[in-house]
């Protein structure tokens, strides 16, 4: 394999559903110049050192031109409306933006809001397993792990959960202009997804005048009227987030459950322990972020100087590509790291990114998947694969099945609250 085929390779689709032996090649030159462009980074210590790089930026305005090519999203800043989200911002205004965000979401501000909701969360996954009672098999991407995190979301922010038909078709479309393609139609691409941006901004704009004027318990309605330290967001800024979280509040979690379960069923070992045994959800969900991630690389970082890393030096302005599944299964730094094993020592994955931007939404991430994953090894009885490798979807960054055809003999009460 030569190594203008890498990028390429990586988002071919003939290799979505192991791109692990890959990786494995690749991490041989750590820091590589794929001929076709961008800097690929594969392994744990230079991807997590480039992570904590003040350095790297995260905004593709920083990028040459050449580089942004590969980017191939739409001009964002052209648009007040389209106003970037801060995790394609850098400090200062990234660190401003965020600490808001944070403020109805988490700690230290709202500590117990995650914490709060697990009751509610454990009913929603009850009722969804409940659904299949009478069947003998299920998609337990459209049946389950779709439908959960998006009625989470919903309710957090204050969506109304009958619009999610809308939001869907919006969300698919700008995750999918996410994933670089350079043999796409740039011009047509870049209209397909601006207007799905410009259509999901329009309807939260609409939904922040309505919480402007009659505020409700929900999350949007906390960040419509806070007034913290770092003051308040403009009404661009209020729109670019609540569309981040929207749909970064689903769709990483919904791969994180279908990766999760799709692992179990191919380690019926350990499906059983976590039937018998649900304290070991909490390590079972860590070793399925290093594991199988849900979000497979990091395509849009830019250096704003010079770096030197591995004896390569990246000059400024091009692309990097941070490949953090290939990290997570760097023999470096896990031992075995193509085994999975539920009780890994000191699992510190690149799963959720790490640095400044490591996932603003992971506590509620870890805590859905470990609900759904321990629900449904405990009332689906003798569950098992009715398709592998399943179908997956087309996105190289945001890796998993697109269906997942699952068989079983029946379903299991629920348990009493």
């Amino acid at each position: 394999m030569t190594h203008g085929t890498y990028m390429r390779k990586i988002i071919d689709y003939a290799n979505r559903a192991d791109p692990y032996p890959l990786y494995s090649e690749l991490r041989k030159t750590p820091v590589l110049r794929d001929e076709d462009g961008p800097y690929l980074v594969s392994t744990y210590w230079e991807i997590h050192g480039l992570l904590h790089d003040p350095r790297i930026s995260s905004d593709r305005r920083n990028l040459n031109p050449d580089a942004a090519r590969l980017v191939a999203l739409e001009d964002e800043e052209d648009d007040p409306m389209l106003t970037p989200n801060f995790i394609r911002l850098d400090p200062p205004d990234h660190d401003r933006l965020r600490r808001i965000a944070m403020y109805p979401f988490g700690p230290p501000h709202t500590p117990r809001r995650i914490h709060d909701m697990r009751g509610e969360l454990a009913r929603i996954v009850s009722g969804l397993i409940d659904d299949f009672q009478g069947r003998d098999g299920a998609d337990l991407v459209d049946d389950f792990a779709y439908p959960f995190p998006v009625t989470v979301i919903c309710r957090l922010l204050g969506v109304p959960r009958n619009d999610e038909p809308l939001f869907h078709d919006w969300a698919d479309t700008i995750v999918a202009g996410a994933d670089p393609d350079p043999d796409a139609d740039a011009t047509e691409r870049r209209a397909t997804v601006r207007r799905a941006r410009t259509e999901l901004s329009m309807y939260l704009s609409e939904l922040i005048e309505d919480r402007r004027r009659t505020p409700s318990e929900d999350m949007l309605s906390a960040l419509v009227h806070g007034d913290g330290p770092d003051g308040r967001m403009t009404h661009a800024e209020l729109v670019s987030t609540a569309s981040l979280l929207l749909i970064a509040g689903h769709e990483t979690t919904v791969n994180l459950i279908t990766n999760g379960m799709l692992t179990l069923l191919r380690h019926p070992d350990v499906l059983k322990r976590l039937h018998d045994d649900p304290h070991l959800a909490a390590s079972l969900v860590e070793e399925v972020l290093r594991y199988e991630p849900p979000v497979q690389l990091l395509p849009q970082r830019t250096p704003l100087t010079d770096v030197d890393i591995a004896g390569v030096t990246i000059p400024k302005g091009e692309s990097i590509w941070l490949i953090l599944a290939s990290g997570n299964r760097d023999p470096r730094r896990f031992p075995d790291p193509d085994r999975f094993d539920p009780d890994r020592k000191d699992n510190q994955h690149l799963g959720f990114g790490s640095g400044i931007h490591i996932c603003y939404g992971a506590p509620l991430a870890r805590l859905e998947a470990q609900l759904a994953l321990t629900e449904l090894a405990r009332r689906l009885e003798n569950p098992r694969l009715l398709e592998d490798p399943p179908p997956y979807r087309r996105n190289a960054v945001l890796r998993g099945p697109r269906h997942l055809p699952v068989g079983f003999d029946g379903v299991h009460a629920a348990r009493e609250p």
